[in-house]
């Protein structure tokens, strides 16, 4: 049986924060994957963890560090996406999409 420190130089090794890396995201080591990108295509779009591993070159211990790491920071980590999804839907709408414009021209001239 392994030990929680163990556990946790285990996971440490998979798992970097950076202050200027992805805004000092947790990422997984020596990349620029969020482990909250893990998590959204794990859990949001279905991936298995496996198929991530493979897609990003990624071992399969770091895409379960990854998972890990996520479920024991969960409320933080989703309350941080919420907002950099918010922000995005923020700054969406500003910018009016230029084909969503054509398509409402055509629309009016048909």
């Amino acid at each position: 049986m392994i030990g929680a420190a163990r556990m946790e130089i285990a996971l440490n090794q998979h798992i970097e924060i950076t202050p200027g890396v992805r805004s000092g995201k947790p990422r997984l080591a020596g990349t620029r994957i969020t482990v909250a990108d893990v998590a959204i295509m794990y859990l949001r779009m279905g991936q298995s963890l496996e198929e991530i591993a493979g897609k990003y070159q990624l071992s399969l211990a770091a895409a379960h560090a990854a998972m890990a790491f996520y479920y024991d920071h969960r409320e933080e980590i989703d309350q941080r996406t919420a907002e950099g999804e918010a922000f995005a839907e923020a700054e969406r709408s500003k910018q009016p999409s230029l084909l969503r414009a054509k398509i409402d021209a055509m629309r009016d001239y048909a």
